[in-house]
């Protein structure tokens, strides 16, 4: 069996436009951002030939939930049959959740000495470890081996690592991935394609 995953990030929220990091706070989908998960559902849907054939599984989060639902009444997909799965939740930046970068920069400098742009959100206190991410997107990953038709909506952050689990690459690897709202993925045969619908023609 040959399966495929087709893995979502859902659209900008307003926590986004205001440059706060949600984790596993909520905020509704701003105008673009439902226009984003529009545009990524119409094309989708020229790859999904039975909606009833597929699994759809979605982090529990608001904003996926609110994403999923946009998804479901594009391609034809039953919102009663979405599974809602906690693995696919996105990172937990504990004390910094709702902050701004400069706000966590004045309040804990010291925690943001010798970090990057894609790795500072694992000193935060009380948040998520890489290794606990990976270990919950790889345990997930186990759980669906036997579904053939897969889609997933997910985070930003939880589906760079899960695609870097996919892939088998390292931290630094999986961190630098791309995660545009206007793109998702197509997890094959151990090959990650990318379908961005940041463009008009596939109406």
């Amino acid at each position: 069996m040959s399966q495929i995953i087709y893995l979502l990030r859902h659209g900008e929220t307003e926590l986004n436009v205001k440059g706060r990091y949600q984790g596993e706070l909520d905020s509704p989908l701003t105008t673009e951002g439902i226009e984003q998960v529009k545009n990524n559902a119409k094309l989708l849907k020229l790859f999904i030939d039975n909606p009833r054939e597929w699994d759809f599984i979605s982090s529990p989060l608001g904003r996926a939930l609110q994403s999923t639902d946009i998804i479901c009444e594009v391609i034809g997909y039953d919102k009663a049959k979405v599974t809602m799965d906690n693995r696919l939740r996105e990172v937990s930046v504990g004390k910094w959740a709702g902050l701004t970068t400069k706000e966590i920069e004045n309040s804990w400098p010291k925690l943001m000495e010798n970090t990057n742009s894609y790795n500072w959100y694992f000193n935060s206190p009380n948040g998520e470890s890489y290794d606990s991410v990976v270990e919950r997107v790889s345990d997930w990953l186990k759980t669906i081996r036997n579904k053939e038709k897969v889609i997933v909506m997910s985070h930003g952050l939880t589906g760079r690592i899960l695609r870097g689990v996919y892939k088998n690459l390292n931290k630094e690897q999986a961190l630098v991935l791309e995660v545009s709202q206007n793109t998702f993925f197509k997890l094959s045969d151990n090959q990650i394609e990318r379908f961005c619908s940041d463009y008009d023609d596939f109406y």
